[in-house]
């Protein structure tokens, strides 16, 4: 049996993500559904491309992922059901997919054509849910859709470096429940143009010109913890579990002391850069 992974903005208020997953079982009762989150902020596509890159590699082959952000049928938001690296994903073409399609293309993309058949105002209940279980029973992609080859891209979720390779120019992205800020620059990107030379990253007033692999790495463990009065609170770039350039707090408190985005005084789309020596 495959799974079934929903990501939506809907909230834990409201009766739809209740109502989504309610109909899956109308359809499939012995389907396993997982909640990666329905927390998106609303209609927030970045965060929604970033929280799905982060999670669905941790599931098995096959599995299908529904995300409801964004998802109203408009003639400039059409639905596209697409075969990435072994997984399903059934979604709005509103450059949600831009993140993963940037690293991995797509096996197969449909544009999904069955709207005549379901008449809806809630498509994540009713078309998403119809083509996830379709797809859940076997059914190829060419079922439910119509052959595409692009999907529409979001150029603001990739960095870019100038023309002379001294600067990579990238964005903040997301920023997760500690308050940690991460931009759109890759290790990828970041290796290529860097070269092993010296940077510092920009970010408003912040400067720092060193980046760990992890958020302990920046403290000093050889020294008695008393005498390590500035670990809490340290700012910090690391590489974080994407592979991104993440600016941090060390063991920051958003809702006491702030974490990195409020005490950077960052937010989504501020601009970052890294600055080649």
């Amino acid at each position: 049996m495959a799974i079934i992974t929903l990501t939506t903005d809907f909230g834990e208020k409201d009766p739809f993500a209740g109502a989504v997953k309610g109909a899956i079982y109308n359809e499939m009762p012995d389907m396993r559904i997982v909640d990666i989150t329905h927390s998106i902020s609303p209609f927030h596509i970045p965060e929604a491309a970033y929280i799905i890159k982060n999670a669905y590699k941790s599931f098995p082959e096959g599995t299908i992922h529904i995300i409801g952000v964004d998802a109203e049928l408009t003639p400039e938001n059409k639905h596209l059901a697409l075969k990435l690296d072994g997984h399903f994903f059934i979604c709005a073409d509103n450059g949600i997919m831009s993140l993963l399609t940037s690293e991995i293309n797509p096996e197969k993309i449909v544009e999904i054509n069955i709207h005549d058949a379901i008449k809806t105002n809630f498509p994540v209940l009713d078309v998403f849910v119809s083509v996830a279980c379709h797809i859940a029973r076997g059914g190829t992609l060419e079922v439910v859709g119509k052959i595409s080859e692009t999907i529409k891209e979001l150029h603001y979720l990739k960095a870019q470096a100038n023309n002379d390779l001294t600067q990579i120019t990238g964005h903040v992205i997301y920023i997760d429940n500690y308050g940690n800020v991460v931009t759109n620059i890759s290790k990828s990107i970041f290796e290529t143009i860097g070269k092993g030379r010296a940077f510092t990253i920009h970010a408003r007033s912040l400067k720092i010109s060193k980046i760990f692999t992890s958020y302990s790495q920046a403290i000093d463990f050889t020294v008695n913890k008393e005498q390590r009065f500035d670990d809490e609170g340290k700012k910090l770039a690391i590489f974080n579990t994407s592979d991104f350039i993440e600016l941090a707090m060390y063991r920051s408190n958003p809702q006491t002391s702030g974490g990195a985005s409020s005490l950077f005084g960052l937010t989504y789309l501020d601009t970052v850069t890294v600055t080649f020596k």
